[in-house]
């Protein structure tokens, strides 16, 4: 537990000489010991001031069980509470989490959130590193969906200042999100970096915000450039335009999930192979689609070889600035990694 950032802290109805025995018996050091007796003269902001440093609270009632875990969420923790007698109902329905085991008491199951069927807290820590790589996960998926459509609406504005035509016909902007959408259902099961999981997660609004205006524009800057591409070396016209700039468009946004789905370098971290599939399959229809019937329908024309050539490498070039941009980027934030 204490490897994974939580603390464990004990309050028990029991004196302070049978619990340091516990103590020495599991080899868990005592950084501190507050009494029942001494807890009724603390006030509220008092007690808030020591119960970070200490572990072991003894001869406590239900009602200090409860003021104890009210002053550690009041300092901002989340606080999950283990009980299984009738009297630690007030503190499980305190707790973010209150934790009962299946013998426990009637009163207590029913407060707790969770019941616990085997005995044992590594069930407690392998559930909170699975909450915390799930937390992960959608993180990646919010970083990449605000990121992907900010640059998105910054290109399409930007292509209507110059092109005569729509840049993307709407059945394409919506077969784009699907294509896009569907790639990103592998996400929930993509596997996560163990630095990650380590220590405790919160949402940050604010970190998200910023990787928006920051990794939207970037993606832009490649889109505008396959316009000049589709424009003067290809000389496209509307059909050819759109065509190519759906292709370029649902490449990079797709494949740029590789380089945000970790703050490692992305070829340190590997991603499950669901994701990998999804991700390459979504490409390889997006690229072919103009070759079917069907492209003709959704306003698909065949692309030049050459197109593909640049395609690639535009790509690659797309791929290594965002590397470059999420290390320097995690670098500037690196107070905000939660």
């Amino acid at each position: 537990m204490a490897a994974a950032g939580i603390a464990v802290k004990v309050l028990t109805g029991d004196n302070e000489l049978v619990t340091r025995h516990v103590f020495a018996e599991i080899g868990v050091p005592v950084t501190g010991v507050l009494t029942g007796d001494a807890l009724t003269r603390l006030s509220d902001e008092a007690l808030i001031g020591q119960v970070s440093r200490i572990n072991l609270f003894c001869r406590v009632n239900p009602q200090q069980k409860h003021r104890i875990l009210l002053a550690l969420k009041r300092l901002g923790h989340v606080v999950g509470f283990l009980g299984d007698g009738i009297n630690d109902a007030p503190a499980l329905h305190a707790a973010d989490v209150g934790i009962s085991v299946d013998g426990a008491a009637d009163v207590a199951r029913a407060a707790a959130d969770l019941i616990l069927l085997d005995h044992d807290l590594a069930v407690v820590r392998d559930a909170v590193i699975q909450g915390r790589g799930t937390v992960q996960n959608v993180s990646k998926y919010v970083l990449m969906g605000s990121s992907s459509n900010f640059g998105n609406m910054f290109s399409m504005a930007g292509a209507a200042l110059f092109l005569p035509f729509l840049p993307m016909l709407p059945i394409q902007i919506l077969l784009n999100n699907l294509l896009y959408d569907i790639s990103e259902i592998a996400i929930p099961f993509d596997r996560v970096d163990p630095e990650a999981t380590s220590r405790p997660v919160r949402w940050n609004i604010t970190l998200i915000e910023r990787f928006m205006l920051i990794f939207g524009p970037v993606s832009s800057i490649f889109d505008f450039l396959t316009f000049y591409a589709l424009l003067y070396l290809f000389g496209a016209g509307e059909a050819l335009f759109q065509t190519g700039w759906f292709i370029e468009s649902i490449t990079t946004q797709v494949l740029v999930v590789f380089a945000i789905r970790t703050r490692r370098p992305f070829f340190r971290s590997r991603p499950c192979g669901f994701l990998i599939a999804m991700a390459l399959g979504i490409v390889v229809v997006a690229i072919v689609l103009p070759f079917l019937p069907i492209g003709g329908w959704l306003g698909f024309v065949a692309l030049p070889p050459l197109f593909f050539v640049y395609l690639v490498l535009v790509t690659a070039a797309y791929l290594a600035l965002v590397e470059v941009t999420k290390r320097l980027f995690y670098r500037a934030f690196s107070g905000s990694h939660d």
